[in-house]
């Protein structure tokens, strides 16, 4: 299990390296995460819903997601409560504090998550969450320590030496465990090192001595990682922005404050010639877009509220009016419409919220939760693309009766009569070559320098797999699970 001094340190991304790894040494290798917390999620094959990292990180192990792999999943509505999904499905809504004390009651599902997984595969690599040393959350813990205790699992504390710090961290973090966690501590691993790795050699020691830990390797700062799918809403603060080529299409996206499924524009971010624009609040929207592109939400109602305040609904109107094109998925398709309802409160105060009003369509928040993977066609181009849904809500209207897709022969999504306003619930869709070449075509004028997404996905684990070979004791880290020293 990889344990962080802190959040942000890397682990999801040494976990999807080392299940590409240990695979390509010919294990079969699993991911697990007892608890996450992200509104960028994945469906899984078996229909449930579990947190993006777990997905790459099934990926990388040559696996497609199942529910088992991301037992508890924490979807923040507000700044003190999210939706709790517990093993794919919504258990409930949830205050912080009403949380804590679900949390024991949890552990049972986690553990019986944990062995069923456990038991298909040779190796499972555990992510915890956060920081090992959240001492103030240690009762009724999940996530780490009290994982770790309760599945006998060794541990591998994960530093982040570019944020600095990072002596202190692992000796922190020794100082505050309990004896019975201490006994769990196989070694640690510095991440996201950049120079000369001997001048950290002292400090190597010096940890070593002061906790009797084992270093199994200083990584290096791996720079591809911006290639891979992101989980967490902080990749958009810390997004490295490379320079836009000359007469690139422009996409303009508002940073809404429970966005959800932002992944949607990674593979619009890895085109040579697309530059995406991420918009914060209290900045108004470029007038120079091609493309505004309203991402997906965890409460539709309050973040359209805030597209409202913030005064981008002006913005994107006045977009439209100069023959710009308008994109909304999922929560950015409910808001493209006249009004969207919550009447029971699903996401909030119950209440309608007057739409954008560039499709004819209405939305009401009501029902079941959809959670399904789908293959599409684009109904113009003829371009098959594939994704997944997952949202709260039923959408109809006029508007539907031009559809964006078809699915299975059955329409899905809606079109503007003008041709420039899109609106779908299908997530990942741009994640299709074809698809997304075919929808970007007409803005290109002849500009044809894509990318090939998922291959260079593919490509990306495997630097990252030679990597984690180089720099890390994959063979010490076996041993330290429990398993043989050469696979």
């Amino acid at each position: 299990m990889l344990q962080g001094t802190g959040s942000d340190v890397g682990k999801s991304l040494l976990v999807a390296g080392l299940c590409r790894a240990y695979r390509n040494r010919g294990l079969s290798v699993a991911p697990f995460k007892p608890q996450n917390m992200s509104n960028n999620a994945a469906v899984t094959v078996d229909g449930g819903e579990i947190g993006r990292a777990q997905a790459l990180q099934a990926r990388a192990a040559g696996l497609r997601p199942t529910r088992h792999m991301n037992p508890v999943l924490l979807k923040p509505q507000t700044d003190v409560g999210a939706q709790v999904v517990v093993q794919g499905e919504v258990l409930t809504n949830a205050s912080a504090t009403d949380y804590r004390a679900l949390k024991p009651q949890l552990m049972p599902r986690v553990l019986e998550s944990f062995e069923t997984v456990a038991a298909d595969f040779d190796l499972v690599i555990v992510e915890g969450a956060g920081s090992a040393a959240e001492v103030n959350l240690r009762d009724g813990d999940i996530a780490n320590m009290g994982f770790a205790l309760a599945a006998s699992v060794p541990v591998v504390l994960v530093g982040d030496i570019d944020r600095g710090g990072v002596i202190a961290s692992i000796v922190g973090t020794d100082a505050l465990l309990a004896e019975d966690e201490r006994a769990l501590i196989a070694g640690y691993l510095i991440n996201k090192f950049r120079g000369d790795p001997s001048l950290f050699d002292s400090a190597i020691t010096l940890m070593n001595e002061r906790t009797g830990f084992a270093c199994f390797g200083v990584i290096p700062y791996f720079a591809d990682a911006r290639k891979l799918p992101k989980e967490d809403a902080l990749a958009l603060d810390n997004r490295e922005r490379e320079a836009a080529r000359e007469g690139a299409i422009r996409i303009v996206v508002p940073r809404l404050p429970r966005i959800a499924n932002f992944d949607d524009l990674d593979p619009l971010m890895a085109e040579a010639d697309v530059e995406v624009v991420i918009v914060e609040r209290g900045e108004a929207l470029p007038g120079d877009a091609d493309i505004v592109l309203i991402p997906g939400s965890k409460a539709t109602r309050p973040d359209l509220e805030a597209v409202i305040a913030e005064g981008w609904d002006i913005d994107i109107r006045a977009h439209h009016r100069r023959g710009g094109t308008v994109v909304g998925l999922c929560g950015g398709y409910q808001m493209l419409g006249r009004s969207v309802a919550d009447p029971n409160g699903i996401e909030g105060e119950p209440g309608t919220t007057q739409g954008l009003g560039l499709l004819d369509v209405e939305t009401v928040i009501a029902g079941s939760k959809t959670l399904t993977e789908v293959d599409v066609v684009d109904v113009h181009h003829g371009t098959r693309g594939y994704g997944y849904e997952m949202h709260m809500g039923v959408t109809d209207g006029p508007d539907r009766e031009r559809p964006w897709l078809s699915r299975r022969g059955e329409p899905e999504g809606a079109r503007a009569a003008d041709g420039r306003v899109y609106g779908s619930y299908v997530h990942g869709l741009f994640a299709a070559d074809d698809f997304r070449r075919a929808f970007l075509g007409n803005l290109r004028s002849g500009r044809q320098e894509a990318a090939a997404y998922d291959a260079e996905v593919e490509r990306t684990l495997d630097a990252l797999a030679r990597h984690l070979e180089q720099h890390a004791d994959l063979d010490g880290l076996l041993v330290a699970a429990g398993g043989p020293r050469s696979a």
